[in-house]
């Protein structure tokens, strides 16, 4: 690589990362949201500009390494996670009520660097291996969604106690798995409505699922705070983290094949690629829970990237991916190498951020009341959603959170709300998208 390349790898990965870790602090902005505004201004800017194709790809990248790292910020500290960094919320707010939320970030921000290192060391693979698989796997696709919907609802165990009548226990023990299912066709059936009968404005058109996810993920989240009145503790900052190195290598390899699915399987998020590894490796430490989750939560969003990259597979998964390939086609192994070294630039600085921020966010939490700082939130929640995608994103906002506060109530598994996306994919997959879409009044 020559100097001007080097420089410009640098400065890109650099810029990129700096501007998501500010991003990723926002609840509910996504990186995929602005991604957009940003590629409209690099196109206008190099109309007059020459920009180096090395700086734009590694800006990029940048943004998506920083915000998989960051956003575990605000999903720990305020409670909004998104759908690839929800599973790492539920022990995450644990950790801050006992005034370990700092090492809870840092427990999952060291288990996503350990992501890049995998993603790194993996790489001289990945042009060998995942060719031949996509062939294997392309036609199959519906099976694999259809096996990943049957395993969300087996796995919502029943629950309950064993007082009261037969009745009474029948429907403590399997409320929670009715509501599971319940939330899974509602959201299924949301997302039908906004596949076929869209809402939102046609200029708004590429944001028509994220108002979705703010409903279905972050304001049940943020209610809840609310409602709650709970005060946060103090929070301890410690020397060290409370883990061993084998812990570690065990949850960065769970994550790390929980990332791949997730990355290389359409629809499929990291929580849930984390949820089958976590299956598959028999996880029950909290601690190699978090690491795995930071680790499948990066590999899913930098790996669905980089599969853009691969010599040789014509691979394209993530919206980042999709946006970049309209007017930037790698063609070379050199781009497959620079990607790399990008990523690994990202990461490590990345992490330095992660640690500065999370500190700052400690100061933050200990003087400010946690149902105002969820007010607040709620208030940038709405901004941001009103402001991307108007009154019927609020619509939808508000639709979608009646369904994501099932599982608030009934204590089944937020997983299941990924039937937004999940169900209609599926559908569409098997060739009868339309005619469920025509059954229920969508269509013609």
């Amino acid at each position: 690589m020559d100097p001007s390349t080097f420089a410009a790898v640098l400065v890109g990965g650099i810029v990129g990362t700096l501007v998501a870790s500010v991003l990723a602090l926002l609840p509910a902005l996504h990186v995929y949201n602005v991604a957009g505004i940003f590629l409209l201004i690099i196109m206008k800017v190099s109309e007059t500009v020459v920009l180096p194709e090395a700086a734009f790809v590694s800006f990029m990248m940048g943004l998506v390494v920083g915000y998989s790292m960051i956003n575990t910020i605000p999903s720990i500290f305020l409670g909004t996670p998104d759908e690839a960094a929800l599973f790492i919320t539920l022990p995450g707010q644990k950790y801050l009520m006992q005034g370990r939320g700092y090492e809870a970030t840092l427990l999952t921000g060291a288990g996503g660097l350990g992501g890049i290192v995998f993603l790194a060391v993996a790489a001289p693979l990945l042009p060998i291996l995942l060719p031949p698989f996509k062939q294997i796997i392309g036609p199959h696709l519906f099976w694999f969604l259809a096996l990943m919907l049957a395993f969300m609802v087996m796995s919502e165990w029943p629950k309950g106690g064993d007082r009261g009548t037969p009745s009474q226990r029948f429907l403590d023990a399997w409320g929670s798995l009715f509501a599971g299912i319940a939330t899974l066709v509602l959201s299924g059936l949301l997302g039908f409505i906004l596949l076929y009968k869209p809402i939102v404005p046609p200029k708004y058109a590429f944001q028509n699922i994220m108002p979705a996810f703010v409903g279905l993920y972050a304001v049940p989240w943020l209610v809840t705070n609310i409602m709650s009145a709970t005060n946060v503790p103090k929070q301890i900052i410690p020397k060290t983290l409370d883990t061993t190195h084998a812990l570690m290598v065990r949850g960065i390899a769970a994550g790390a094949g929980g990332g791949l699915i997730a990355a290389i399987f359409p629809i499929i998020t990291g929580g849930m690629g984390g949820l089958i590894a976590g299956h598959a490796t028999a996880q029950r430490d909290e601690r190699l829970f978090l690491i795995s989750q930071g680790t499948s939560k990066v590999v899913y969003y930098v790996g669905a990237f980089l599969l853009l990259f691969v010599p040789g597979l014509g691979l394209t998964r993530g919206g980042m991916a999709w946006m970049v390939q309209s007017f930037y086609t790698p063609a070379t192994f050199a781009d497959y190498w620079m990607v790399i070294g990008s990523i690994l630039i990202s990461g490590g600085l990345s992490f330095l951020m992660l640690i500065l921020f999370s500190k700052a966010m400690v100061k933050v939490v200990e003087r400010v009341n946690h149902r105002y700082l969820s007010i607040v939130t709620s208030a940038i929640v709405v901004a941001v959603v009103y402001a991307i995608t108007s009154w019927p994103g609020l619509l939808i906002m508000v639709v979608a959170t009646g369904i994501g506060m099932i599982p608030v109530f009934f204590h089944s598994r937020r997983m299941n709300c990924m039937g937004v996306l999940i169900i209609p994919v599926m559908l569409n997959m098997a060739g009868v998208g339309t005619t469920v879409a025509a059954f229920l009044g969508l269509i013609p």
